[in-house]
């Protein structure tokens, strides 16, 4: 069995074949899913799937891209749904960084702001992390320690193969894998996954975007997460059926969901 620890399934890519997408997933073996939470705009509709598919979960949360949204956010109204496991995804993220330093200063504290945000909520209600880092590692592995978030734990979703955030595992931390670690050019990701805990591990796509090889280019779904097992077994020199065995393990235990 594979859960997809974090797939759009709020996304309109999928509002037309949704049933189909969740059926050939059940078919290749993935049997979980959980929709994270990144645009407030999305959220109901996220719930609605929830509540429609027994094996579906999501969590609630804000994408550092669409902050702005935060304050409008009711956590209070989602956070004890039977079907929330999570906090986020939520994080910090510089890679779209513009304007003056001044202004690029002023985005990093806002950024900061709704993060550590989100961390204190995912204490309070005791659910685990669900962290989005790009081009800030450091910022973000920092925050992580000041705010005590190993309380909770997460996971660094989609990995980043950063070294620096390798330390995140005695913290309570796990490493989200999906399909760009089967690309030609994730030579670092690769390399840094045998580094990786095998009890810290965990299987995603982050469908629709980042399609595994050999279908980049087309819309991502749940099922090609056998595509990224199948590449984690060949670099961690076990069988396909362990990387399911302990990816399942992990991904149960984190997220509280049998």
């Amino acid at each position: 069995m594979i859960i997809d620890t974090h797939i759009h399934l709020d996304d309109e890519r999928y509002s037309e074949d949704l049933d189909e997408v969740l059926r050939r997933a059940r078919e290749g073996g993935v049997e979980r899913f959980i929709i994270p939470g990144a645009e407030p705009s999305t959220l109901e509709r996220a719930v609605g799937i929830a509540e429609k598919y027994e094996d579906v979960y999501f969590a609630i949360g804000v994408h550092p891209y669409d902050k702005e949204a935060f304050d409008g956010v009711d956590f209070e109204k989602y956070v004890h749904h039977e079907k929330c496991v999570a906090i986020g995804e939520c994080g910090m993220d510089y890679f779209r960084l513009e304007g003056s330093d001044e202004e690029k200063e002023r985005e990093k504290v806002e950024q900061k702001r709704v993060f550590v945000a989100q961390i204190e909520l995912a204490k309070r209600y005791k659910k685990p992390l669900i962290v989005h880092i790009r081009n800030a590692s450091h910022d973000a592995k920092m925050i992580l320690l000041e705010t005590d978030a190993k309380e909770v734990g997460g996971v660094l979703h989609c990995f980043n193969a950063d070294d620096e955030l390798l330390s995140l595992a005695d913290e309570n931390f796990y490493f989200g894998i999906g399909g760009v670690v089967t690309f030609k050019n994730a030579k670092k990701l690769v390399n840094i996954l045998p580094r990786i805990p095998k009890e810290k591990l965990i299987i995603e796509t982050d469908g629709p975007y980042l399609t595994p090889t050999p279908h980049r280019g087309e819309r991502n779904e749940p099922f090609y997460t056998t595509f990224v097992a199948d590449k984690m077994a060949e670099i961690l020199e076990i069988s396909r059926e362990e990387i399911e065995r302990l990816t399942t393990k992990n991904a149960l235990k984190l997220f509280d969901i049998s």
